[in-house]
């Protein structure tokens, strides 16, 4: 019988807001000799949304894997913050640049002081005009709640969200998520989830405040989104006409327990069009787990 390996799993709050709140993500660094079942394994006793494995590349400065407890999934954007977080504090970083590689292709990563950015792709748009009523009814609001003359829609920088704009805080306060209908809509578009958001009697700084839903991946409600933020960010330039290059994203102050989270996009632009972008944030250490696989 093979002896047991003790996996060490480093859990950093990635997005938090002034050092505090964020959203919980397992590290594991040199995580080569690990197979797909071990990294299940740890991924499901760790119990966070996603866990971070990494390990050498040949065509990126480091390999991600990315777990929830059930599947592996081609990105997550709070693991990746929380990894070169990680990897930085650990001064295995050589400069201010550096990349990952994943199952769904390479991606660029920066480091601007003590926060971690990674690269995200050029905004697409769907209209999903057909089940408005549906998406409403999922979240126990009627079309009086939602912010004027700001379409929903799904947005995808990487991985599809259905965004919806409602007309204030206390709307977003007071949503009445429907789980199940949430995740069948999901479903039909093929969504990791719902961001509800809205640009009502915000901080000056804070362009959004949001709430995320994500059933179809075990996730009832999360407190930091990077892959989110994007797609929001680029609505807000492109729909809603907000004509900035930097947007900052505030997520997780209305679930319960509250868990603030502050998600900084830059978008970079030609002529006016979203050319790219690139979300991030601060990861810090809270503890460590040992898993034996």
């Amino acid at each position: 019988m093979s002896e047991l390996k003790k996996v060490t799993v480093q859990i950093l709050n990635a997005f938090t807001e002034n050092d505090k709140g964020g959203n919980p993500a397992g590290v594991v660094i040199y995580a080569d000799a690990l197979s797909h079942d071990n990294k299940l394994h740890v991924a499901k006793k760790v119990g966070l949304s996603e866990t971070a494995f990494i390990s050498r590349s040949n065509t990126a400065d480091f390999k991600l894997d990315f777990y929830t407890p059930t599947k592996q999934i081609a990105h997550c954007g709070h693991a990746t913050i929380a990894a070169f977080s990680y990897l930085k504090q650990l001064g295995k970083l050589k400069g201010n640049t550096s990349s990952k590689e994943t199952i769904d292709g390479n991606r660029k990563i920066e480091i601007q002081g003590a926060l971690a950015f990674m690269e995200q792709m050029i905004p697409t748009y769907v209209d999903p005009v057909e089940r408005e009523n549906d998406i409403l009814n999922s979240l126990g609001l009627t079309k009086a709640d939602l912010l004027p003359n700001a379409p929903i829609q799904v947005v995808s920088t990487g991985n599809y969200f259905l965004l919806i704009p409602v007309k204030d805080v206390k709307t977003l306060e007071d949503i009445t998520p429907h789980f199940d209908a949430i995740e069948n809509i999901s479903e039909a578009y093929d969504l990791i989830g719902y961001y509800v958001f809205t640009t009502d009697a915000l901080a000056h700084e804070i362009d959004a405040t949001t709430r995320m839903f994500a059933p179809r991946y075990g996730i009832l409600e999360e407190a930091g989104t990077g892959m989110a933020a994007g797609p929001l960010a680029s609505y807000l330039y492109d729909v809603l006409q907000i004509k900035k290059t930097t947007f900052q994203i505030q997520q997780g102050k209305y679930m319960l327990p509250p868990s603030s989270s502050a998600i900084e996009v830059q978008l970079q632009l030609e002529n006016q069009h979203i050319t790219g972008l690139m979300a991030g944030g601060k990861g810090v250490v809270t503890r460590k787990l040992e898993v034996n696989v």
